[in-house]
């Protein structure tokens, strides 16, 4: 094992394994993942492990697919996060998408979205439909998927602290589409815990969050069953700066707490984990990648039928969706960014992933224009009919390389579950994880800084002529547009109605009950997005970092 001073846990004392590459500057012969493991020259059946803990696709513990036929029987889900302005443009992004082959679309929100806020908050200045789109209202969400049936197509939502208000809105638009509620398929991300530590788009405290977390899982398991309630997230801990084996503990981490706390809030781990999703971030490092994605299904798998006692199989299995690297993205030289991404998503095609963003090149610049999400489609369909990757299920296995690493991956991620494990699990947990990341952010850039590693077009291969693509801009009128939209619905409406249902929300909010029931009716007799997240604000209060 190659030796570094950085260590699980942020430890000196040699007992436990590394998580981050050592900076040992360019000269040093050795080779390293981002998650310190030392790379061989070469390769052995001595370096397979003492027992490879395979089985065959479709079989428990999963580590070769949870599919008997994986892509031969259906092709992973092609999506494209899309999402910018109005709720109008949207649509035409989706439409355009949905008519060059994607099979699924993924929605950006704005920041103001993320956070509760109405677009006419005055938080919201300079911020309305900048990252994502606005939606504030019921309206909104009909118009972004105006002439596109619910009942055809998977959507994906990017949100997480209010996601219960863009599934019930989602829901009654699908309603109002004549589309019923089991019909539905898609996936709110719905993962909080990874807003405290990776990236601040909260707003209640962890308790209140998740009990909004569970409801949800018992709302879905109710009335809308094909609905995956939870996306659990490690592409934003590797986004923010962590390794591979980091990526892998972290989420199987945040997953732990998401099932004990639907389990203690009575619900059948049998019954609600078959609907739990994942979602992971994909690399330049093809070979790690692929052992990252092989170990984090195998050890779930585990984890789910020894710790929490599931017995029915769907619940042991963890389905993901895999999404390119936007921090490997270079603003230098961008359209070697389709090179990446195709590396990218070739890795999570080998490693099994259900569904696939693949990132457009110019979007280390902007949101993706037009074009960089055309040829990030076309990438994705390269991939699925010439690149051979779907021919046959985990075109990996028995490589010694990729078992090696496979088995290394999965031995350091669990002894770094088990740290956190005794930090009180990822709730308790969440300042060591936040400094562990901090840590191998810095060494990511230091390695960086000294050519270590190398990043083509930035630390070598530079070009004095800089590339600047057509990008997309987002017009500024659109948030005055949108501001006035929102105000103009919010006077059309009965008042005393919504605030009746606001107080209605409030007092549900202070008890027990499934919260989603009084969302969804104040969202339906025309609440705001911003008044229903105002409201239980109110009874939970806002959270606040105390590091």
């Amino acid at each position: 094992m190659a030796t570094t001073e950085r260590r699980a846990g942020g430890t000196d004392d040699g007992a436990e394994r590394l998580t981050v590459a050592p900076v040992v500057g360019p000269d040093d012969p050795r080779r390293f993942t981002d998650s310190g493991v030392e790379i061989a020259e070469l390769y052995t059946e001595r370096d397979l492990p003492e027992r490879l803990d395979l089985g065959e696709p479709g079989e428990f513990p999963y580590t070769r697919g949870i599919h008997p036929g994986m892509y031969r029987r259906q092709t992973w889900t092609m999506r494209q996060y899309a999402g910018y302005a109005s709720a109008r443009e949207s649509n035409e992004r989706y439409r355009y998408l949905l008519s060059k082959g994607t099979t699924g679309l993924s929605m950006a929100f704005d920041l103001p979205t993320q956070l509760g806020l109405d677009s006419d908050n005055p938080r919201s200045l300079g911020e309305v439909g900048r990252t994502g789109v606005a939606i504030d209202t019921i309206e909104d969400m009909r118009t972004a998927f105006d002439g596109i049936p619910l009942d055809e197509v998977s959507t994906s939502m990017t949100i997480n602290a209010p996601a219960a208000c863009l599934l019930l809105l989602y829901e009654l638009v699908g309603e109002e589409q004549g589309v019923p509620s089991e019909k539905l398929r898609g996936t709110t991300q719905n993962d909080v815990l990874k807003e405290y530590i990776a990236r601040g788009n909260y707003i209640y405290p962890p308790g209140p969050t998740m009990r909004l977390t569970t409801d949800l899982f018992r709302y879905c398991h109710e009335r809308v069953p094909k609905w995956n309630t939870i996306s659990i997230s490690g592409y934003h801990f590797r986004e923010k700066g962590c390794s591979a084996v980091q990526e892998v503990a972290f989420t199987l981490s945040s997953g732990i707490a998401y099932v004990q706390a639907a389990i203690e809030a009575g619900l059948s781990v049998d019954e609600f984990a078959p609907r739990l999703a994942f979602f992971f971030n994909g690399h330049n490092n093809v070979f790690q990648e692929v052992a990252k994605f092989r170990a984090a299904r195998r050890m779930w798998a585990h984890i789910m039928r020894e710790r929490f006692g599931a017995t029915s199989p769907r619940a042991t299995m963890l389905r993901f969706h895999t999404q390119t690297g936007g921090v490997t993205l270079t603003a230098q030289q961008p359209e070697n960014n389709i090179v990446r991404v195709a590396l990218q998503g070739f890795a999570a095609v080998c490693g099994g992933t259900q569904s696939l963003h693949t990132n457009g090149f110019d979007e280390a610049l902007a949101l993706p224009s037009e074009r960089a999400a055309k040829i990030a489609v076309r990438t994705q369909q390269i991939l699925a009919h010439e690149s051979g990757a779907a021919d046959t299920a985990d075109p990996f296995a028995g490589s010694y390389f990729v078992e090696a690493l496979t088995d290394e991956i999965e031995s350091r991620a669990r002894e770094l579950i088990e740290r956190i494990d005794s930090l009180g699990g990822s709730v308790g947990a969440i300042e060591f994880i936040t400094g562990e990341i901090d840590d191998s952010a810095w060494g990511y850039q230091e390695r960086y800084r000294i050519g270590q590693d190398v990043v083509v077009g930035v630390n070598a291969y530079q070009e004095d002529d800089v590339e600047v693509p057509d990008l997309l801009r987002v017009d500024p009128e659109s948030e005055r547009l949108q501001v006035e939209r929102l105000r103009s619905f919010k006077a059309a409406r009965d008042h005393e109605l919504v605030q009746r249902r606001l107080e209605e929300l409030r007092a549900v909010a202070q008890g027990s009950e499934n919260l989603l029931r009084p969302i969804r009716q104040a969202l339906k007799d025309r609440c705001s997005l911003g008044e229903v997240c105002g409201a239980m604000q109110d009874v939970f209060g806002r959270y606040a970092p105390t590091f």
